[in-house]
């Protein structure tokens, strides 16, 4: 039987800062308490962590907790469904808002896409149609979401491997613009730029110059997955290798634009050791230095 953490409220957000993150896993909980690694900030996925509302958090809450008492912490949420026409979920909001309540994270984020439909959930994070149309539904939502938070939220820009024959707006365009009109934050995922951008046929510089440079507070770093079909060849974002050379190509330039933004390395499938990801982590950092050193 497991009961809420007697662990205090953090009174305090922290600010999430100017170097490299990990993502906390389950898989690395004891070595992540136990050593400590030089990282500068752990990601959490909010809805691992819903049970702290009820009491129910166990294991899980207990080590974000503990966690959150040496680094600062993102919250990254995955089951939103944002872009949805079904209603908010409201018992989603309030967990959510329970857990920022209690973390005070740094950042809190979501995605631009959905993955429900009449109250059925898909487990995958779905483009929308770029259009006037899903802009507007989109800037409602995110308000909303924020309304009750009382706080700004980041929203990512997703993968995909379709294009919707409606969408009259760039994808670029429209993450500008949602970010404007709702007065959110951008969370830019270079490597779902980098996967895009080869399955759709743009250069992804046009991408990471068309966002303003106010707009972006976070950076997201992953593998994907090179697929070969009869018709070619498709991008996949897995996130279960390492940040490939040309993902980096796409971060250095993210780094010249947007100068000293926190970077998340994400690794969700085939967990490697914890020391590779701070070694992934390391490099992000190291790429960050060097484009300030040019600048002082």
């Amino acid at each position: 039987m497991t009961t809420q953490s007697s662990a205090p409220h953090y009174g305090a957000t922290v600010s999430i800062p100017p170097r490299a993150g990990i993502g906390l896993r389950a898989e690395h909980y004891d070595e992540v308490v136990q050593q400590l690694p030089d990282v500068g900030w752990f990601e959490a996925h909010s809805e691992n962590y819903f049970g702290i509302a009820g009491g129910r958090g166990g294991r899980p809450v207990s080590c974000l907790e503990r966690v959150r008492e040496h680094y600062p912490v993102s919250l990254h949420g995955v089951g939103l469904s944002l872009g949805s026409t079904d209603p908010l979920d409201q018992r989603h909001l309030h967990a959510l808002k329970t857990l920022v309540e209690h973390i005070q994270p740094g950042l809190v984020s979501e995605h631009i896409s959905f993955s429900s439909v009449e109250g059925r959930y898909l487990n995958d994070l779905l483009p929308l149609p770029y259009t006037e149309e899903a802009l507007r539904h989109m800037v409602d939502r995110v308000s909303a979401v924020q309304d009750f938070l009382g706080r700004q939220i980041l929203v990512e820009n997703v993968s995909s491997y379709l294009e919707y024959t409606a969408s009259t707006l760039p994808e670029w365009e429209f993450v500008a613009e949602l970010a404007r009109r709702a007065g959110c934050g951008v969370l830019l995922d270079v490597n779902n730029i980098y996967v895009n951008a080869h399955n759709h046929g743009f250069n992804p510089s046009v991408f990471v110059q068309a966002i303003p440079v106010d707009q972006v507070q976070e950076i997201h770093l992953a593998g994907h997955t090179v697929k070969t079909f009869p018709e070619g060849v498709l991008l996949i974002d897995t996130h279960d290798h390492r940040v490939c050379d040309e993902v980096w190509d796409v971060y250095r330039e993210a780094v010249e634009r947007f100068g000293d933004v926190p970077a998340l390395i994400e690794w969700d499938r085939e967990l490697p050791a914890l020391s590779v990801l701070v070694d992934e982590a390391r490099l992000a950092d190291d790429i960050r230095e060097v484009r300030c050193e040019r600048i002082a």
